[in-house]
């Protein structure tokens, strides 16, 4: 299938890349490289044998390990080998039954 007509979602595609170098750019804009060890639900990443990059591009640090709050990454970067490992996952789409066949208004019994 070509790429367009997958259905992808974020959290798939960080499973499939789990022991695969990508790339991470924060919001501050210094870059992570590492192999990724772990994900969460919240896009929580645990990467190994990082080499981090400042803002500039001029300093950089070998870590041998670091953590990633999901809610500080710009973009992530991954390997196309890893997009095709993806399992697709049906999108759910989420049905309140509740309030099923019920018409306006507050209404009564009956």
């Amino acid at each position: 299938l070509e790429l367009s007509e997958r259905t992808m979602l974020p959290l798939s595609l960080l499973r499939a890349g789990k022991d695969n170098p990508m790339q991470v750019e924060l919001k501050n804009g210094e870059t992570y490289n590492g192999i990724l060890v772990n994900c969460d639900i919240w896009m929580n990443l645990s990467l190994r044998d990082v080499v981090c990059t400042s803002r500039d591009g001029d300093k950089f640090w070998k870590i041998p390990e670091c953590y990633i709050r999901g809610n500080n990454i710009k973009y992530l970067r991954v390997p196309d080998e890893v997009i095709d490992k993806v399992v697709e996952e049906p999108v759910k789409k989420e049905r309140n039954d509740r309030f099923q066949g019920r018409g306006r208004g507050r209404g009564g019994p009956g």
